[in-house]
């Protein structure tokens, strides 16, 4: 039998007795781009929370390479193969573009005890290899120019275009982004598309919430639609964009 790439089986959560995610059930495989859609409040975010950790399922399982994953925090589901963006962005907006990015890399040794006191030659390679894979992600995300500039000095365009960069820092098999395109500018959004299409020949995975319906029906293969907590729709783009009941009902 072949290894299941993410299995998200009968997720359920409750806040003050309001089910923001309700049975949630969906399988998506290696290299698929999958949209989330649904109006607001429908629990997509909360959705992303659970899958990540930050908030706990109060039942059902998430199993990612055939290893469950509910319950686990946010770093160790991280260490997993999982990275995501935020709607807020979380930039430490002080800090120069490159920092930022070198900041999202996994399996720092200077995270060790003794190599904060004994700074050790591991440390140092990892230094410098992490800085040119931060160049290099910079680069594949057309802002290796602006790399010494203050995250903070970024248009709101290019702040969600660095925070979806930081998220490849990890080398993420599986990627959450939580509205990528949302209020940003057409070139911009062009970008981005670029990128998702380049992570996909490369296998990467992404998953995806966005309202922007012309740039899901281009980048999805696949679109899930929720409501009040539970997945109405899972289908092609195609035949979403067909289902007048849907667009009407939850989409408009």
């Amino acid at each position: 039998m072949s290894e299941k790439f993410l299995n998200i089986k009968n997720i359920t959560k409750s806040f003050d007795g309001l089910k923001a995610v309700d049975d949630f059930s969906c399988d998506i495989q290696k290299g698929e781009l999958v949209g989330l859609i649904g109006p607001n409040g429908a629990g997509k975010t909360t959705l992303f929370n659970v899958l990540t950790g930050f908030h706990n399922s109060e039942n059902g399982s998430i199993l990612f390479l055939d290893k469950e994953i509910s319950g686990k925090p946010p770093y160790k589901v991280s260490l997993k193969g999982i990275s995501r963006t935020f709607q807020d962005l979380r930039l430490i907006t002080q800090m120069t573009l490159l920092e930022n990015v070198m900041l999202w890399a996994s399996g720092n040794p200077g995270e060790s005890i003794f190599n904060i006191f004994f700074k050790s030659k591991d440390i140092t390679g990892f230094e410098k290899e992490n800085r040119e894979k931060a160049y290099s992600l910079l680069h594949f995300a057309g802002l290796k120019e602006k790399a010494e500039d203050k995250a903070g000095d970024l248009s709101y365009g290019q702040q969600k275009l660095l925070s979806f960069t930081c998220c490849l820092a990890s080398e993420p098999e599986l990627i959450l982004l939580d509205e990528p395109v949302s209020g940003i500018q057409p070139q911009m959004i062009e970008k981005i598309i670029e990128m998702i299409i380049e992570l996909k020949k490369k296998g990467k995975t992404l998953f995806f919430i966005e309202h922007d319906m012309e740039f899901l029906f281009k980048v999805a293969e696949r679109v899930i639609v929720m409501d009040h907590g539970k997945k109405i729709a899972d289908d092609k783009p195609a035949v979403i964009r067909e289902n007048k009941e849907i667009l009407e009902s939850y989409l408009v």
